[in-house]
């Protein structure tokens, strides 16, 4: 657990977050975060622009009514038959070492489990492994969408992400996340024990971790796991968060923050950069027969 944590502990007046369209990567109709903030702090994380995050020593707030609340929210959606994928989480880290003494995030699987609902877990985290039994109750028990049933998906879909397999380059940019080797270790785990898994590499940093010999490692490590699917894409910057990456950005590669200026004029790479690193994953996929998800 990170040192000097300013943890408080609230109560929130919703949990479930209702997307106005299904996300197309992660088949995700809702989503829910049962803490704000996270310890695991990656300095390239979107949220820190956001008003979720926006300083390196950001407070942890856990949300201690979620699971209560969750349980209330998807009640009524599943007496309406709007049944969904459910993202966990999309702005925190779910299974965060603070997970350990509050198991906000189990107490919120077990009311999945019980309404089922299917999830998609975005994690880094090993710690998602404590919770493997009540994870494959969901899969054998939820109730996928009227639209998704003849796609035969799994009920629990679990993706890993890292923006790098070279763990100098991780330990800069995810200083508190598990080791490059525990999280493939885990996404080896997961898949042994028949679960649905990807990788998300995200994000892939421009000029540190896009080279073509450092995307190919990624496919091919992702190959030999049998992952079912892949994701790419390059950081979003904007905000404060755009300052937080650039602080560090200078400390360690001071060479290339004149080109990181000229890419992110927006909050997104320049159109040029992104078509050029599609087109080089989508060929190196091909080559490996990996499922990439565009």
């Amino acid at each position: 657990m990170a040192k000097n944590l300013n943890i408080t502990e609230i109560k929130v007046k919703s949990i479930l977050n209702k997307h106005k369209k299904r996300d197309p990567w992660f088949l995700d109709d809702y989503s829910i975060n049962p803490y704000k903030g996270c310890e695991f702090n990656c300095i390239y994380c979107y949220t820190k622009g956001t008003h979720y995050g926006g300083t390196l020593n950001q407070p942890l707030s856990v949300k201690i009514n979620a699971p209560q609340l969750l349980k209330k929210e998807l009640s009524n959606r599943a007496k309406k038959g709007e049944y969904g994928f459910i993202a966990v989480s999309s702005a925190t880290e779910p299974w965060m070492p603070l997970e350990k003494s509050y198991q906000i995030t189990r107490k919120c699987l077990e009311v999945i489990r019980d309404l089922k609902f299917p999830i998609h877990c975005l994690t880094k985290s090993p710690l998602i492994l404590r919770d493997l039994d009540i994870l494959l109750e969901i899969d054998r028990k939820a109730i996928l969408p009227e639209d998704l049933k003849e796609k035969d998906l799994s009920g629990v879909r679990i993706t890993v992400s890292f923006c790098s397999l070279n763990q100098k380059i991780a330990k800069i940019f995810d200083p508190s996340v598990p080791s490059v080797e525990e999280r493939l270790k885990l996404v080896e785990t997961l898949v042994e024990k028949g679960l649905d898994v990807g990788i998300a590499f995200m994000p892939i940093l421009p000029f540190i971790s896009d080279k073509e010999e450092e995307l190919e490692e990624m496919v091919k490590v992702a190959k030999e796991l049998k992952v079912k699917r892949v994701y790419f894409s390059p950081p979003t910057l904007f905000g404060k968060g755009k300052v937080i990456f650039f602080s560090v950005l200078k400390k360690h590669f001071p060479e290339l923050v004149e080109k990181y200026e000229k890419l992110y004029v927006r909050g997104i790479p320049a159109k040029s950069y992104t078509q050029d690193f599609y087109q080089k994953v989508k060929r190196i996929c091909n080559g490996y027969k990996v499922n990439l998800i565009v």
